[in-house]
């Protein structure tokens, strides 16, 4: 298989990407992350004006507490800037100025708050657009008392509890199931008490409050404890209430995907999966928005990516002599492929539809190719390199492309 004159260049899949899709981010060369999400209301504020909110979060954005505040953010229409911080080393300024040490922080018109409960309150106290509790004190007080519970009731740990008991026995594991069940239960009763699928009457900080944990176990326990939430007809008001969720368009800019999280459980806490995955939505997976923005970040970022591929996914060992030219050029063509079906899906001709057949492969480009497709499929996180729906499409866009080769 020659690798020359077979795809688009990178400058025509990039200008077709972005033709496709609204999503951009910023990009932060030498730094961590190497792109960042620019927030939706930034374009409120003239080039000279600093915006009102300084977010400082985690840098791989997987922490469920700092996505709460992005979330209301988002969602209130606020311009922030954010500063990422390192978990695993944090400066010292940020561990002089925050007396917790921890993410998220926030600077808000001057003045810092830092526990993302106290953060989403002071938001709502500072910014009147867009109100996520009720103006009126009497109404006020029994949602602020909802948001109290959402971090004080034990939900979040024994659902954490439940999903990581790799040490209990089965006895165990059904106590903290039944623990965990009893705690959906409440939820469930919860969101009866108001029309419509949300906490309240609206959409809420009550809902923020519980979005990032209550879809991280609903993504991990299927995987970790075959346990299901969604689609389980004990919970009809929870499943609700993912189906709103997923509507705002806040939540789809800021949320994780299964794929990421579960790969997170597994690679930093050694949790050993015990059911197959979720499948990668099929709706999500052929949207062309989501597919376009896939394409436009690894067009966009592909000198980064294809580092990265001869750097860490082992394929340096299939190079002749040291020479890795022909490896990087291989790595580079089913890139350019991946971009190309993300754009064009099954209008693009994929490796056999090129050469007449499979017997024809040369099979140095094609194990390239399988252990580039394979790696990246599996090192995009999100939101941290794109949106969970993007990070899907891409997803199914590699195993289809690997599906040609192999």
């Amino acid at each position: 298989m020659t690798v020359q004159n077979t795809t688009l260049s990178w400058d025509q899949l990039l200008e077709l990407a972005q033709n496709n899709t609204p999503a951009r981010r910023v990009s932060r060369p030498g730094q961590s992350p190497s792109t960042a999400p620019i927030p939706s209301s930034l374009y409120k504020l003239s080039a000279q004006t600093p915006p009102p909110v300084l977010l400082y979060r985690d840098t791989n954005s997987w922490c469920p507490f700092c996505e709460r505040v992005w979330f209301a953010l988002e969602e209130k229409g606020i311009p922030f800037a954010t500063e990422f911080i390192d978990l695993s080393n944090k400066p010292k300024w940020y561990t002089d100025l925050v007396p917790t040490a921890q993410v998220p922080a926030a600077v808000i018109e001057g003045e810092l708050v830092y526990e993302s409960k106290d953060i989403l309150l002071a938001l709502e106290a500072r910014f009147s657009n867009s109100p996520l509790l009720p103006d009126d004190p009497q109404e006020n007080a029994i949602p602020r008392q909802l948001v109290e519970d959402a971090e004080m009731n034990g939900f979040m740990g024994i659902g954490y509890k439940f999903m990581r008991g790799t040490s209990a026995n089965d006895n165990e594991l059904a106590t903290l199931q039944a623990s965990f069940e009893a705690k959906l239960d409440e939820l469930e009763q919860a969101l009866a008490k108001y029309p419509g699928s949300y906490f309240l009457s609206t959409f809420s900080l009550v809902d923020i409050m519980y979005a990032p944990h209550l879809d991280r176990l609903a993504i991990s326990l299927p995987v970790y404890r075959d346990y299901h939430i969604k689609g389980n007809p004990q919970f009809p008001n929870l499943n609700a209430w993912f189906a709103a969720l997923n509507e705002r368009p806040a939540f789809d800019r800021v949320k994780t995907d299964a794929a990421t999280f579960n790969l997170l459980l597994r690679r930093k806490w050694g949790m050993e999966a015990i059911a197959n995955p979720l499948p990668l939505d099929p709706v999500v997976s052929q949207t062309i928005q989501y597919r376009a923005e896939a394409a436009e970040r690894l067009s966009d970022n592909r000198e980064a990516a294809i580092g990265d591929i001869l750097k860490n996914s082992g394929v340096q060992a299939l190079a002749v002599n040291g020479d890795t030219s022909a490896v990087k050029d291989a790595i580079e063509f089913h890139l350019k492929l991946l971009a190309e079906y993300l754009l064009n899906g099954d209008k693009t001709l994929l490796p056999w539809g090129r050469v007449g057949g499979k017997e024809n492969i040369d099979p140095f480009s094609s194990a390239v190719g399988a252990i580039t497709l394979a790696y990246v499929r599996n090192r995009i996180c999100a939101p941290r390199e794109m949106s969970a729906g993007a990070a899907t499409a891409f997803r199914a866009a590699a195993d289809k492309v690997l599906a040609s080769i192999y």
